[in-house]
């Protein structure tokens, strides 16, 4: 597969995980499915780590690797080359971009799994104290303490499964980018066509010339 067309399945990859980031971040303003004052939402709910890092920013270098495969196999060997190879290594750039904001993301989420969600867990005559109850992800073996968290109902399973899901396909976008700077890299040495690496060049019908 030439390196223009692989950047393109790299693409079409990133962009539904983008996707799945944004909502996931999305669903974590609404515990349990249910609209709740924006001083009860944990703050690394706020830190849009789905949303910006994982969506926004992925968004640009997924876009950049979809166009890199209207430079696969076209004048790869003759003058054109320098711009496609040039094309290919500013992919690196907008892969680097994509290792960052995957990478804030992937940071919120494992902070916010360890800490756990912000919650009611303790009701007085007093009034009403809300917090985290829970620390160095202590609760994470020890279910029974989920029950400390009185409001909102399932806060605790609503945050752990969205964050797990940021997380793990954090971990998968920064595996793609990082394959992107690998193939970029061979794109920009070897050209963006398969035959370009010391090979013959081809004419349009595929033969050799």
């Amino acid at each position: 597969m030439c390196s223009g067309g692989f950047a393109k399945c790299l693409g079409i990859s990133l962009l539904p995980l983008a996707i799945v980031c944004v909502l996931c971040n999305i669903l974590l303003f609404f515990p349990d499915g249910k609209i709740v004052e924006s001083e009860h939402i944990s703050k690394q709910v706020w830190y849009f780590g789905g949303i910006l890092g994982s969506g926004v920013l992925m968004i640009f270098p997924a876009l950049v690797f979809l166009g890199l495969k209207n430079n696969d196999c076209c004048g790869c060997c003759g003058n054109e080359s320098c711009g496609r190879r040039f094309a290919m290594l500013s992919s690196i750039l907008f892969a680097a971009v994509g290792v960052l904001g995957a990478g804030y993301s992937v940071i919120v989420s494992a902070v916010a799994i360890n800490q756990g969600p912000l919650c009611l867990f303790n009701s007085t005559s007093n009034g009403t104290i809300w917090g985290y109850p829970f620390s160095d992800g202590d609760y994470l073996s020890n279910k029974s303490l989920w029950n400390n968290c009185q409001e909102p109902k399932n806060v605790v399973h609503w945050n752990l499964a969205l964050f797990a899901v940021l997380l793990a396909m954090g971990l998968i976008q920064i595996a793609l980018c990082a394959v992107q700077v690998v193939n970029g890299l061979l794109g920009a040495l070897c050209g963006d066509c398969c035959g370009c690496c010391g090979g013959p060049p081809y004419n349009d019908a595929g033969f050799q010339v």
